[in-house]
């Protein structure tokens, strides 16, 4: 079921190459984000109207839901989905609650004093998506800590669905929350709208949230050419399993899968020690993947995937660090002793009964993670994600006398006498 490399056979280019992905070599999907990305500067609504046409079949009548329609649409969903997303929002916010520190004073020099506070970044989008799967789990991982950081204007887009509107789920969310409007767009149109803004959605400073190849390559034009910032390159998902044999081939074929539905250009690894893992996770597979209603998509997605050899776990350790995951599973016995050689992950995922999903859902940590290897320098969503840090300082009398002649010299050396000037003055009154 998966192609099967084996680690000692590869060189260093040949690693790399297996761990690119969602590349557009061509600049195809480049050339059709930026046509978007223009479309919608230069139209606004307009295009948002054309494009909702187009890519989701639906000829909006309104840019977005009020208060009074979400409660309406809210209301149809079911109790038991309601208490488990009231369940997986307090786990959530537990676990983001932490995040909230203020960070103390520190005297650097006898009479100076520095420190730093945060602010919330005051105007900020979330993009959740809604193509082949609705997600109100990211409505959840992106709203929680933008709520708790303070940010004063939350804007969210998702696609229409076929009705025109959006799931019962998502409108609950938004009551969970407290959003009182959502703009039905979706795709690289959203993320322009909420870049440039339209006369419908307000410009934001910076834009959270997944999405397919073309959603990421708008959020990486859009952060080079406008004022708007971005969360990070958070494009399709995909997952690494590092497994022995105390693995159950059962379990790590069940993860494999869980991250293959999610679309076509999903990617799952296997990274093994064991060919007897290999071998029965890929049967396992072909069992698993039958009784699947997205079984289309996950086997596309398993095409492009592919299982790792290596001789130990600390070469399916170098290897994964290579790779980089948005998640790692470490299906194995030894996970406290091999979790310490972890440098690149997104979120990481300990022992058998860890599920990755569980991190997508409910366990309380963030799902909005690090693809494509960007791992290596790039964090998930997080309350810091959402707000600045400023930092402050304070210097007194004794402060100005104790640091004003290193300050002194080092602008004297650098040739900037104005800069020395600044300190001087200030002594001569001390």
């Amino acid at each position: 079921m998966l192609k099967v490399y084996n680690f000692k056979d590869l060189n260093r280019k040949g690693i790399e190459d297996l761990c690119r992905r969602n590349v557009d070599p061509n600049n195809t999907i480049r050339s059709t984000v930026e046509e978007i990305i223009q479309h919608v500067k230069q139209q606004g609504d307009e295009a948002l109207i054309a494009y909702a046409k187009k890519f989701d079949g639906i000829v909006l009548q309104t840019l977005f839901l009020d208060k009074k329609e979400i409660k309406t649409i809210a209301a149809t969903a079911g109790e038991a989905e309601k208490n488990a997303i009231k369940l997986a929002y307090t786990n959530i916010r537990k676990f983001h609650e932490t995040q909230l520190r203020a960070e103390e004073k520190t005297e650097t020099t006898k009479g100076v004093i520095c420190w730093r506070e945060y602010r919330a970044i005051e105007k900020v989008g979330l993009y959740i998506p809604g193509g082949t799967a609705v997600l109100p789990s990211t409505f959840l991982m992106l709203g929680v800590p933008a709520i708790l950081a303070g940010c004063k204007q939350i804007i969210v887009c998702s696609p229409p669905q076929k009705d025109g509107k959006v799931n019962a789920y998502l409108a609950f969310c938004a009551q969970l929350l407290g959003i009182e409007r959502i703009y039905l767009a979706g795709g690289a149109q959203a993320i322009a709208a909420m870049a440039y803004g339209t006369a419908s959605i307000q410009k934001v400073d910076k834009i959270f949230g997944p999405g397919n190849q073309y959603v990421t390559k708008a959020k990486t034009i859009i952060q080079s050419e406008s004022q708007t910032a971005i969360d990070m390159p958070a494009g399709p998902s995909e997952v690494l399993i590092i497994a022995d044999d105390s693995a159950n081939p059962e379990y790590v074929a069940a993860d494999l899968l869980a991250q293959a539905e999610h679309g076509i250009d999903s990617q799952a690894i296997l990274v093994s020690d064991s060919k007897r893992i290999i071998d029965e996770t890929s049967a396992e597979l072909k069992k698993q993947l039958d009784q699947l209603p997205r079984a289309e998509i996950a086997a596309k997605a398993l095409q492009n995937s592919y299982a790792i050899q290596c001789s130990n776990l600390l070469e399916a350790m170098e290897f994964s660090n290579i790779y980089a995951p948005e998640h790692l599973i470490l299906a194995t016995d030894q996970w406290e002793a091999i979790s310490r050689d972890i440098s690149n992950a997104g979120s990481v995922f300990l022992g058998h009964l860890t599920p990755e999903s569980a991190g997508d859902y409910a366990s309380g940590t963030n799902h909005t993670l690090p693809t494509s290897s960007y791992a290596r320098a790039y964090s998930g969503v997080s309350v810091d994600s959402f707000i600045k840090k400023i930092t402050f300082q304070h210097i007194s009398k004794e402060g100005i006398i104790n640091l004003g002649p290193t300050v002194e010299i080092l602008a004297s050396l650098e040739g900037l006498q104005a800069h020395k000037n600044a300190v001087t003055v200030r002594l001569k009154n001390k």
